[in-house]
């Protein structure tokens, strides 16, 4: 842990339970932000002392307010800033000079105006870093903890939420105030509730470590609007997984990348930023949602009932139409039904009506009271295949819509199985989903969120449960020779690594590559062609030329020296008109491989995540059919076997159809290579390896081209990693 982050977990106990709240920059007008959050301190009964700071007012509220926070006789915990950008500075260095070291900054006009807000937002930062001040914002909503030792609503939002097990984290305040009166209409409650803003001192990263200790939080829900420190978030959310098991959900915008600009490789043009995070919140345990109410309708699945054993359900209708729905959405999750044994079959027969159903799912038929579905929750939540209840209900005239949901909550409390409901409709149910609410009883409008709620929750339990390995390191490899390239690469200040050189470094970690010798003249060309052998493919090699096919750069299945001849003279002059101002080296001969797969092997580096790396379908149709999968470096082997499976062409690479089964060992060891590769040199910016020629099993792979893209820098290569060879 370092120093300042050592200091924020000192601090973050004074943010959330304060003894005494100072609002600087209080006054008297109703509707205005100072205002209103001293209002809302006020009316949530804080248990602490509130001094109000204002150089207008004596009394606010009937409270003594003061000139300046350092006129306040007694200690102060927690500063509250609400006063204009332009003077926040002058507040924060009276907090510092008063003692103060916890501050909530709710003030707007910092960095996201950018120009002067952008210096004025790192003079808060100095001040902070000088008197050892953790705050939270600028820019923000504030913060709410509802746990009744304390209950601060140091906030601006319109009311305090319900007591709840739920952390919610937030870098839109705008978004806060519309999540709490959605959770207030369904009864949902949090733990603590944050919008921390612009993020200039306290991180989303110190939060979540924060809440992760929160003996009140069960569950944490983050919305971002920008991923900043990818690889610390990472750590941040294995690192909590594996300690705690509690649950990471996180909501984040911008998933398009509309006006990118093109890369140079298909891996730098193919990963786009919201393809990098699926990866990294899949590799670190975090669920990942795309809207509001899946969030939610997740977060009270995780929070308010217990995790199923398997993935096997129980389903309960009044109505067959929603009841194959509702089988549909749990099949498309990958549950599965639970089986009734003799018992709990004879049950459902006994209790239930000739004409219901009595397999799974169960119909208790439309007329269904109370009673019936007591006898049918009953008998299934004690059959031991049966992991969790699903129950659904549709309004007929005759339906006792709140005695169901009673009894449901009842019958509920006695098993150590999750329930989850679906009272299907909208005013005529809203009593009884009311119930459900209050009672904490997870409950969906549709029969899909419900699969995907207990999907999530059964997924999340795995996740728990795996073994998170250290990376895998590659022995045998001729470290000094690649950086021998890479070092000549870097002195003439080039930024792009010809064919003919990656090669080189390919070779010097063992990737298979086929036999290939640089030429100058048609001469040479034969001579080397009787060394390589028939069939051979010719390409054109020019640090001004990246891609050699749109200059028609590359001739392939040459098959004897007339051949060679004529590629040679063709190439040329195809050079001489396609790129007349390419600087050419010269041109690359490369024993032609036998034919296999293509599959495309590639490395990006994401300034938030650092190394990507892709693995998919290749060849000339990558970015057509955009069969790619992505994981962020360092990754295991367990992680690269997983890649080869992820993608759709994995039944093909498999032997689907009768067709031969293809090498994927050979791939796994590329991959592990590759990420050795860039552990040593992180100055690759960007590789591509398309395409990888993929043989039958037992036949292995070739490198069929490669290029590789880096940052011009002095000394990149890790230490570690050399000291390793």
């Amino acid at each position: 842990m370092t120093i300042r982050a050592s200091i924020h977990h000192q601090n973050l106990d004074k943010i959330f339970y304060p003894e005494s709240v100072a609002i600087v920059g209080a006054n008297k007008v109703s509707g205005t932000v100072p205002n209103d959050i001293l209002m809302s301190i006020l009316h949530a009964n804080f248990n602490g002392v509130v001094f109000p700071v204002s150089p207008r007012e004596k009394f606010i509220a009937g409270v003594k307010a003061y000139k300046y926070v350092i006129d306040i006789e007694d200690p102060v915990d927690l500063a509250i800033l609400v006063f204009p950008s332009s003077v926040c500075h002058m507040a924060l260095e009276q907090c510092g000079k008063k003692g103060i070291k916890a501050v909530i900054i709710i003030s707007a006009g910092f960095k996201e105006v950018g120009g002067a807000g952008i210096d004025r937002e790192k003079r808060l930062i100095e001040i902070a870093n000088k008197y050892d001040m953790s705050f939270i914002g600028p820019n923000c909503l504030g913060v709410i903890n509802t746990d009744p030792r304390t209950r601060l609503n140091a906030s601006f939002a319109r009311k305090m939420p319900e007591e709840g097990s739920i952390g919610f984290l937030s870098q839109s305040g705008a978004l806060c105030t519309a999540v709490l009166d959605y959770a207030q209409a369904k009864h949902i409650g949090f733990s603590k509730f944050i919008s921390f803003g612009n993020k200039a001192d306290i991180s989303e990263i110190d939060l979540l470590y924060y809440l992760a200790e929160d003996e009140k939080t069960k569950v944490i829900l983050l919305y971002l609007e920008e991923v900043s420190k990818g690889k610390q978030l990472m750590l941040a959310a294995r690192d909590i997984i594996q300690r705690t098991g509690k649950p990471i959900l996180v909501l984040k915008s911008g998933r398009t990348s509309e006006g990118a600009s093109a890369a140079a490789s298909h891996t730098g043009s193919l990963a786009g930023r919201d393809d990098i995070c699926d990866a990294a919140f899949e590799q670190s345990g975090i669920i990942r949602c795309y809207d509001i109410e899946e969030m939610f309708n997740r977060a009270i699945a995780l929070t308010y009932q217990p995790a199923p054993r398997s993935n096997k359900v129980a389903i309960i209708t009044n109505a067959g139409g929603p009841g194959v729905l509702t089988t549909d959405a749990a099949i498309m999750q990958g549950l599965s039904l639970a089986s009734f044994n003799e018992t709990t079959s004879q049950l459902l027969k006994k209790h239930l009506p000739a004409t219901a159903n009595t397999k799974n799912p169960i119909d208790v038929i439309g007329d269904a009271r109370a009673d019936r579905y007591n006898a049918a929750l009953s008998a299934v939540f004690n059959d031991p295949d049966v992991a969790g209840v699903f129950v659904i209900l549709t309004p007929q005239s005759m339906t006792e819509i709140e005695d169901i949901a009673k009894e449901i909550t009842v019958v509920s409390e006695q098993f150590d199985k999750p329930i989850y409901t679906s009272f299907m409709g909208e005013s005529d149910v809203a009593p009884g989903i009311d119930i459900l609410q209050r009672n904490k009883i997870p409950h969906y409008i549709l029969p899909e969120s419900m699969a995907d709620a207990f999907a999530t929750v059964w997924q999340f339990e795995q996740i728990k449960q795996k073994e998170w390995f250290h990376e895998t390191f590659v022995d045998n490899v001729l470290f000094d020779k690649a950086h021998m390239v890479f070092t000549n690469v870097n002195a003439k200040n080039q930024t792009y690594i010809t064919e003919d050189l990656s090669s080189e470094i390919l070779q010097a970690y063992r990737f298979p590559l086929p036999q290939m010798k640089m030429i100058q003249s048609q001469q040479e060309a034969l001579n080397v062609a009787e060394t390589i052998g028939y069939p051979m493919v010719m390409k054109v090699v020019s640090n001004d030329i990246i891609h050699k096919s749109d200059v028609h750069g590359v001739t392939t299945d040459i098959r004897s020296p007339e051949e060679v001849r004529l590629a040679f003279q063709t190439m040329k002059f195809l050079m001489e008109q396609e790129a007349p101002n390419a600087a050419l080296k010269g041109m690359l001969l490369v024993q032609q491989v036998e034919q296999g797969i293509e599959a495309i092997l590639g490395i990006k580096h994401d300034p938030s995540f650092g190394h990507v790396m892709m693995f998919g379908l290749g060849g000339i149709f990558v970015e057509i059919y955009k069969d790619v999968c992505f994981k962020v470096l360092p990754i295991t082997e367990q992680e690269a076997w997983e890649m080869v499976s992820s993608i759709k062409a994995a039944p093909l690479l498999k032997g689907a159809r009768g067709t031969n089964p293809k090498d994927l060992a050979a791939i796994v060891d590329c991959m592990l290579k590759l990420n050795q590769l860039v552990i040593d040199f992180p100055q690759i910016k960007e590789l591509d390896i398309n395409p990888l020629i993929i043989h039958n099993e037992g036949k292995g792979c070739h490198v069929a081209d490669a290029k590789i893209f880096i940052n011009l820098q002095s000394e990149l290569q890790s230490k570690k990693s050399k000291e390793k060879q």
